[in-house]
């Protein structure tokens, strides 16, 4: 019994690393060499992060862990208190609801299910902000969601891998 439970445990600490190694890649500055522009291309890593413990282990991983990872984000990009949670609790219901189907999909598939997720997810910020008067409408918005479909293949087969081998449950 008490292997379940350090295994419980064990498996909550990864999920969370995980998280926070998405956190971490949301706020690595880019090399000097690349141009500022790209810098739209970055995608929601803590989003794909998310996408994927809910479509793997959706009893363990759901909307109140959007929505604390949402509000550390918010917190450590210094965005407006609420708004990745309030994002990541959307896309987390919507995955939760269909996580079944998710599964069968093809990772590809996944894909194009992600790239309307991380949209969503980004009109959501456009939203917020646009309410607060901090910006304007660009289709630069849309490109974290493009290049998060694009990666999402590697992120899916990277964390899948890191699941089994330390046998998250």
């Amino acid at each position: 019994m008490i292997a379940v439970a350090d295994n419980r445990t064990g498996g909550l600490v990864i999920i969370w690393i995980t998280i926070v190694a998405g956190m971490v890649l949301a706020v690595v500055p880019m090399p000097q060499f690349v141009p500022l522009e790209l810098g739209f291309l970055r995608p929601d890593w803590v989003a794909m992060v998310l996408v994927y413990w809910i479509i793997a282990l959706p009893h363990r991983v759901g909307i109140p862990t959007a929505w604390l990872a949402g509000i550390a984000v918010d917190v450590l990009l210094g965005s407006l208190i609420g708004q990745h949670a309030l994002a990541y609790v959307l896309i987390a219901y919507v995955v939760a609801s269909l996580y079944q189907r998710l599964r069968m999909f093809s990772v590809w598939q996944q894909a194009t299910v992600l790239f309307a997720l991380l949209g969503l997810n980004q009109l959501v910020g456009f939203w917020i902000e646009s309410i607060a008067g901090l910006t304007d409408w660009s289709l630069w918005y849309l490109l974290p969601a493009l290049s998060g479909a694009f990666l999402w293949p590697w992120v899916f087969l990277m964390l899948r891998s890191i699941r089994r081998t330390v046998g998250v449950t």
